[in-house]
């Protein structure tokens, strides 16, 4: 029996490892730990989650959308300020975090007050990946939820 020459080995590994890379060539994207903190505000909402990415590829969220504010803004926390910014980063087999004191979305122009118990529906989207719909519930005005988020 011959044994294979180390080019033969080298071909033969880059066909396993691009035939693993198949669905690794684009972004996979959930939410997980979405909450929205009830309003104090008859205005102005707070959301927070967590965009999970188990794909090989970056994507970028651009904006959200939904029924019950006028605008949704993506918000970035540096140092101590917070400025509003039109995308945010979702690295390949990583996360994009909301969180209290952190990154977060406003709801803004509200047409409603959200209240605890309740559902509110947004439409996140990103550059590259479809559309993403979640129910974020709406928690108490002081809740911190176990994930730190």
């Amino acid at each position: 029996m011959r044994r294979p020459t180390a080019g033969t080995a080298a071909v033969i590994a880059g066909a396993f490892l691009l035939a693993g890379c198949g669905s690794d060539g684009k972004a996979e994207l959930s939410v997980a730990s979405a909450y929205i903190p009830q309003p104090v505000s008859d205005t102005m909402a707070a959301g927070f989650l967590t965009v999970v990415n188990k794909g090989g590829a970056k994507d970028e969220l651009t904006s959200v959308t939904s029924a019950v504010a006028g605008s949704v803004t993506l918000h970035e926390t540096v140092g101590s300020s917070m400025e509003e910014v039109t995308s945010l980063a979702v690295p390949a087999h990583g996360q994009l975090v909301f969180k209290s004191g952190g990154n977060h979305l406003m709801f803004e122009k509200l047409k409603r007050k959200p209240v605890q118990g309740e559902t509110v529906d947004v439409e996140l989207h990103f550059a590259e990946s479809g559309p993403l719909k979640v129910e974020i519930p709406v928690e108490s005005a002081v809740y911190s939820p176990k994930t730190g988020h």
